[in-house]
């Protein structure tokens, strides 16, 4: 692959999900039942962060869980025989709350649908909202985010990698193009 652009960098990163952080406490106007579910990878240190930025100026904790939703994926076939299965943590109930599920890139809409499927399985929320650092387009299922950090309008051969401290050392969002085969 090629490196094409830096989309976003630390700065830009933090002041978009304290953006995020605002708009989920104004949405569910307030805390009350409000808690983050991190998709697994990225998805969890972005959820952790938007809580943190909700503690630092509400000045209550919300809940956050972590979500593996490698069992709901309807590539699962694709993936290999062994598929990677991680820990689904959610220490607490879901029945009645607002739920923020939180991931790093929304593309075809695929991982948000499995994401659902498992939360379901899981209790019945009042409401789920989907947000999301990077919104790159190309749907292929009608699920949109309610948060967006980035809109960033990309071609089918382009990825977007981002990057967190927490898990690759280094907060960055960067564009690139897959060579032609």
């Amino acid at each position: 692959m090629r490196f094409k652009a830096e989309l976003m960098n630390a700065e830009e990163m933090r002041r978009a999900l304290y953006r995020i952080a605002h708009e989920v406490v104004e949405a569910g106007k307030g805390v009350e039942d409000l808690v983050l579910v991190g998709i697994h990878t990225r998805g969890i240190p972005l959820a952790e962060r938007i809580a943190r930025y909700i503690r630092e100026f509400e000045g209550k904790e919300v809940p956050v869980g972590v979500l593996d939703i490698t069992l709901y994926r309807d590539d699962l076939s694709e993936i290999g025989v062994r598929p990677q299965v991680r820990q689904t943590r959610i220490p607490f109930d879901l029945t009645g709350k607002a739920v923020v599920l939180v991931d790093d890139v929304l593309y075809t809409g695929r991982t948000a649908r499995a994401a659902l499927d498992a939360l379901m399985d899981l209790g019945r929320p009042r409401r789920i909202y989907l947000a999301v650092l990077i919104d790159r387009g190309h749907r292929e299922l009608p699920i949109r985010a309610d948060f967006v950090g980035k809109n960033v309008p990309t071609a089918r051969s382009e990825v977007v990698k981002v990057k967190l401290a927490e898990v690759d050392g280094e907060d960055r969002v960067e564009l690139w193009e897959k060579e032609a085969a």
